[in-house]
């Protein structure tokens, strides 16, 4: 894994290196989704506006995990180049967007449904910097041919793990110190961009039903929760309720929002509109 590129006495983070290349990827999706919408607003501002949001509010996020410490260290913890979470980053990001489609006058749910495609394939090529800087977001051990090691990552592991059952130095989270893991992040990149595909054919396909919004953020928010959820199973995250992690109740509450935002619009848009009666 490769945490940091150098170039001379210069240190790239592979990991805001990727985060990077997502929001230029998100930027230019967003501008041809409002292009084909005949939107007019600047997504590269919107973007960049958001992204910059959303890192400051992750590196908060994480600051706040750790209360003690960060009493102790407030600036260290803030401008450091560690410790970046990605609910604290997903909320400030969507708050800042919310508030710069509004500014636009852009209607929410068509402004929402032009956001999917482009957040789906932005956070793909994030979860690559998690990869690439082996930052300890990846799966359980595994025997499977493509599991991966981490031997030079910010959290390591390092060798081959002993399907049976042999003793080994345990890193913080518990994993055997030698040991090949599901690379996760992969499974991630795969399955956001495939859902990305299919949010940005679907936004197509809706377009000649003008009243028709909303049905792809409904789709992004369904989509999405599932996969997430699915992930958590094989990653090393810890359990917080009846055997779940954190992201695995925001991911159902996810598909539950996605589930009811797209019963209300179906009863919306069924309901025949009043006229009035004859005199």
């Amino acid at each position: 894994m490769i945490p940091f590129i150098h170039i001379g006495p210069l240190s790239i983070p592979s990991y805001g290196l990727m985060v990077a290349l997502g929001m230029i990827c998100a930027a230019y999706i967003l501008q041809a989704d409002f292009d084909r919408r005949g939107i007019k607003a600047d997504a590269f501002l919107m973007i960049t506006i958001a992204g910059l949001t959303g890192i400051f509010c992750s590196k908060v996020y994480s600051a706040l995990e750790s209360p003690t410490e960060f009493r102790a260290h407030p600036i260290a913890l803030i401008f450091n180049r560690y410790g970046f979470t990605w609910f604290g980053g997903f909320f400030g990001g969507l708050f800042a967007m919310l508030i710069l489609g509004r500014r636009a006058k852009i209607p929410l749910l068509e402004f929402l449904d032009a956001c999917t495609p482009a957040a789906s394939f932005g956070y793909a090529i994030g979860r690559m910097g998690c990869l690439l800087s082996g930052d300890g977001d990846y799966g359980i051990p595994t025997t499977l041919p493509w599991g991966m090691s981490f031997p030079n990552g910010i959290v390591p592991t390092t060798g081959i793990w002993d399907p049976m059952g042999q003793s080994g130095v345990c890193n913080k989270y518990g994993l055997p110190e030698n040991c090949t893991v599901h690379p996760t992040p992969i499974y991630e990149f795969l399955a956001w961009c495939a859902i990305g595909a299919f949010l940005w054919y679907l936004g197509g396909k809706l377009l000649r039903r003008p009243q028709a919004k909303g049905y792809v953020f409904c789709a992004y928010l369904i989509l999405t929760g599932i996969a997430r959820y699915l992930v958590e199973i094989i990653r090393i995250n810890p359990r917080w309720i009846f055997g779940m992690t954190n992201a695995q109740v925001v991911s159902i509450l996810s598909v539950l929002a996605g589930i009811s935002l797209f019963l209300w619009i179906q009863r919306r848009d069924t309901v025949p509109e009043k006229r009035p009666t004859p005199r």
